[in-house]
């Protein structure tokens, strides 16, 4: 199984990227995104450049592998994805492709993961590659990497993932690369930066038509892998949901919390469902709800949202509360505000985010005062305002 990374570690830097296969690296990039590459709005630069380094190292790998029997497939992506694409819909679970050729794992519709990079070795193991043109795209990164490699192992039933990094900085010295690669199925690529090959093109050459697709006897779709293990997300999110509330409730209370069990620990997010009035009123008492400095109390709440959604991450248990508007198609995504106690505002969740926001959606008042209560005490996480630190913690 490792054969093949340790043939692409040996072999990786004797295909240095040449004008030719930048300029075919193109082909993938929208028209409107190629012209950002060279503009002096330097974050549209820079993301215009991310898009653009992790197809040049598609195209690379293309090369590569013919050169070699260990690596079978290259998994389509970019322009060589689907014309049609499926939008997201609750049910689905396996791999799709977004509508720019994006390779996602998705779980009853919500986009668990992005891969970057995926490839098939001759054994018919997966592989997959993490394309990266910056230092301070680790953050959280690590976490990332080992929650795909659960997701796919679970997906395929490999025990081992392996795991390619690839960068245009020298990124070996990070603590966190290090780490990465003191386990055996992890490797690391590096290659030339972003500046340094952008000067082997012009900003007229973005003005030309790359063709779109080509031809390529390792070329495969994501629909040639399908998971070899039946994958129903909902019921596994609906199980672990059941394992923590059984927790909470129980005469052990959270000491149960995180114990390992036969759930797959592929589950991110549990969304426990909607707060019914007398919720809201307990959780407005107990854990104040802010928005950009404003108190919100259970009126106005009721008034300005049309539902209220507990949910936590995992497995750090962090409590999340969504807020429904009832005058505008999105929801407000609440965390928990550290300095003064409650929930406060983070960010927007709008139908952009096609599955999950439609399993928002699907989401129907279920939780009374008492389980929401105790559901929230539970988490570590959360703070009551005025509360000892040995109250704030399980």
């Amino acid at each position: 199984m490792l054969q093949m990374i340790t043939w692409l570690d040996k072999n990786f830097s004797s295909l240095q990227p040449t004008r030719a296969i930048i300029m075919r690296a193109l082909r993938h990039m929208r028209p409107a995104d190629r012209k950002k590459l060279f503009s002096k709005d330097i974050p549209e630069m820079r993301t215009a450049e991310g898009r653009w380094f992790e197809a040049i190292i598609y195209e690379m790998i293309l090369d590569l592998s013919l050169q070699t029997n260990l690596i079978l497939s290259v998994v389509a992506r970019g322009a060589d994805g689907p014309a049609r694409v499926r939008r997201a819909q609750l049910g689905q679970n396996g791999l799709f492709y977004s509508n720019i050729g994006d390779i996602k794992v998705r779980g009853n519709g919500q986009d668990l993961a992005e891969v970057d990079l995926m490839l098939v070795d001759h054994t018919g193991a997966l592989t997959f590659g993490e394309i990266i043109t910056s230092p301070a795209d680790l953050k959280e990164f690590e976490e990332e990497i080992h929650y795909k490699k659960q997701l796919l192992g679970y997906l395929y039933g490999q025990p081992t993932v392996p795991f390619l990094l690839i960068s245009s900085v020298d990124i070996s010295r990070t603590a966190v690369v290090r780490r990465l690669l003191k386990e055996p199925d992890n490797i690391l690529l590096t290659t030339a930066s972003c500046e340094d090959l952008k000067t082997l093109i012009r900003p007229r050459d973005l003005k030309r038509s790359p063709p779109r697709k080509i031809r390529h006897e390792k070329l495969i779709s994501i629909s040639d892998i399908a998971p070899r293990r039946p994958f129903d997300y909902k019921q596994l999110h609906d199980e672990r949901m059941q394992s923590i509330i059984n927790s909470v409730t129980s005469d052990r209370g959270i000491e149960q919390l995180g114990t390992p069990d036969e759930i797959p620990p592929i589950v991110k997010k549990v969304l426990f469902g909607g707060l019914y009035p007398s919720a809201v009123r307990m959780l407005d008492s107990r854990y104040p709800i802010r928005i950009k400095g404003k108190t919100y109390d259970p009126d106005t709440i009721q008034k300005q949202f049309s539902k209220v959604v507990l949910a936590v991450n995992l497995p750090e248990y962090k409590p999340i509360i969504y807020l429904r508007r009832r005058n505008k198609k999105e929801y407000l995504k609440m965390v928990p505000n550290n300095r003064s106690g409650g929930f406060k505002f983070e960010s927007r969740r709008t139908p952009h985010m096609a599955g999950f926001f439609l399993w928002l959606e699907s989401v129907r008042p279920s939780l009374g005062a008492e389980l929401t209560r105790e559901l929230l005490d539970a988490f570590p996480a959360v703070h009551v305002p005025g509360a000892t630190t040995a109250t704030q913690k399980p």
